[in-house]
């Protein structure tokens, strides 16, 4: 059975290997966004490291978990948001303020919503870690 999203996969996979306590978790097929948020997760602190292996079909990712994540997922559908509405995605999909971090894909690439509102862009929330 082929995955219909890797993209929320991937997610639901470290979301559910740190709620059982694993120390690593797989994410195959790997890809560019994939990596991206990943690099997001490990700039914030969330996951210690991950590293890109390949695998002769579309490569994989070692995750090393930390358990520092209480719960991860995809923003489906992806939503829209300036610079001024990052506060009400917060309010939407996150528990409280200034706990946890927006995924967002801006015309300057993947960052935290808190690197985009520092550089005063907006951009697609994609995901959520807390």
């Amino acid at each position: 059975m082929t995955a219909n999203d890797p993209f929320a996969n991937a997610l639901s996979g470290v979301n559910n290997a740190e709620s059982v306590g694993q120390l690593t978790h797989t994410v195959t097929p790997a890809s560019n966004e994939i990596g991206a948020v990943l690099e997001v997760f490990y700039d914030r602190g969330y996951i210690g490291g991950f590293e890109y292996q390949e695998d002769g079909k579309a490569g994989k990712f070692e995750v090393e978990l930390k358990g520092a994540i209480n719960e991860c997922g995809p923003v489906k559908p992806r939503y829209s948001a300036g610079v001024d509405e990052f506060e009400d995605w917060e309010k939407r999909y996150l528990p409280a303020r200034d706990y946890g971090t927006l995924v967002v894909t801006t015309s300057h690439g993947i960052m935290s919503h808190y690197e985009a509102r520092e550089k005063g862009i907006g951009g697609q929330i994609i995901a959520y870690v807390y």
